[in-house]
């Protein structure tokens, strides 16, 4: 959701840039404030409370996953991928886009197999494709012959398709919102000392429970020695909030939990000196932003796509790997071998860095735009 975010933000800013450029020599432009977005998303998905903190017009359809399904469930979901299909062509029908814009998701396969159907060849969208995850996933390769561009996280996702002409690496599209802050000011914002090292523990928004759990356990012994941001998820939010009121005073007031981040988000990820966290596909792109040294927990009841993430970050010195299974015996030691060699942390944060790519969202927007001709009213 994330990245697709961000580049919807560069393509608005693209068409106040081009309404400014126009505004005095032709004011009349189509190029000038055409763009026109509809967001599809599945019923009952996580983002529609942001996306109306956006004011991004959005429509839900019926959506569910055939990868990994169990027999029994396997029917049902067919089902409701084959009403998300008639649903997409309706949609698609009343809005015609020109360009579908897809990050992944198993909803996009319906979506995009109804504006490549719906219309005549002359007049189909085109289809731009983003690969967050290193491996693309199922949903993705289904699509991706079906695509126009395909915009990747980084060079080695090209060894997962057949083709090449069409794939562009524009790096990871971070969101806007993770401006780097002023370490003072974030120290401030989050009412830490500066005389102690700050550890980020994230587990996403909806949560990672192995990761919160096995941090509670190590609590008392980490707290002597450093502070602790933990994003927690809302799922085990009272079990986070009970464990900080069990603390004694004095490491309760280094214990700082929150159920999610959103406005602060790049506050806390520019005075962390070392995350933990799950290896999701963002940590391609907001870790190395801030240079970001991480120790990476793959989530283990899915696909290997975590675990590529992670190897990739551990292979170029930025991160270590620790598997789920063990965190009990691990998880601190880990973390205290890390925060007691600053000079590897030094090392490990440089290594992030190198790989920051700040301009994607403004790649793959610039990709996007030609997909189109401009100044015909373009939509998404």
């Amino acid at each position: 959701m994330y990245p697709a975010l961000a580049v919807l933000k560069a393509l608005q800013d693209d068409e106040k840039s081009t309404w400014k450029s126009t505004e005095t020599e032709q004011p009349s432009s189509p190029a000038a404030g055409d763009l026109e977005v509809l967001w599809v998303g599945g019923e009952g998905g996580i983002e529609v409370d942001l996306l109306s903190k956006e004011k991004i017009t959005f429509t839900t359809i019926p959506a569910a996953g055939v990868h990994g399904v169990g027999l029994r469930a396997l029917p049902g979901n067919l089902w409701q991928i084959f009403k998300g299909f008639i649903a997409a062509r309706r949609i698609i029908k009343e809005f015609h886009p020109k360009v579908m814009f897809f990050t992944g998701g198993y909803l996009a396969v319906p979506v995009a197999f109804a504006g490549r159907t719906i219309f005549p060849r002359q007049s189909r969208p085109r289809i731009s494709m983003y690969v967050p995850d290193i491996e693309p996933g199922l949903a993705l390769r289904t699509l991706a012959r079906l695509s126009d561009q395909i915009a990747l996280t980084v060079e080695d996702s090209m060894n997962y398709f057949e083709f090449r002409s069409n794939l562009h690496v524009t790096g990871y599209p971070v969101r806007q919102n993770l401006q780097i802050s002023n370490r003072m000011d974030a120290r401030q914002k989050f009412n830490l000392s500066r005389d102690l090292p700050a550890l980020l523990v994230f587990g996403g928004s909806r949560g990672a429970r192995s990761i919160n759990r096995a941090l509670i356990r190590v609590l008392p012994d980490l707290l002597i020695d450093m502070q602790v941001i933990h994003i927690s998820g809302h799922l085990d939010w009272q079990e986070v909030e009970a464990a900080k009121e069990n603390l004694p005073l004095d490491l309760a007031s280094r214990y700082h939990v929150y159920p999610y981040l959103y406005q602060d988000i790049g506050a806390a990820l520019s005075i962390a000196d070392l995350a933990v966290s799950r290896s999701g596909a963002s940590v391609l792109g907001e870790f190395p932003l801030f240079g970001l040294p991480a120790i990476l927990i793959p989530y283990p009841y899915a696909w290997r796509y975590q675990e590529v993430n992670a190897r990739y970050l551990e292979k170029r010195g930025a991160a270590v790997v620790l598997q789920d299974g063990d965190l009990k015996l691990r998880l601190l030691t880990t973390i205290r071998d890390l925060m007691n060699d600053q000079s590897r942390r030094d090392r490990m944060g440089q290594s992030m860095l190198s790989l920051a790519t700040p301009q994607a969202a403004d790649s793959i927007a610039d990709l996007i735009h030609g997909l189109v001709s401009m100044p015909s009213p373009g939509r998404i």
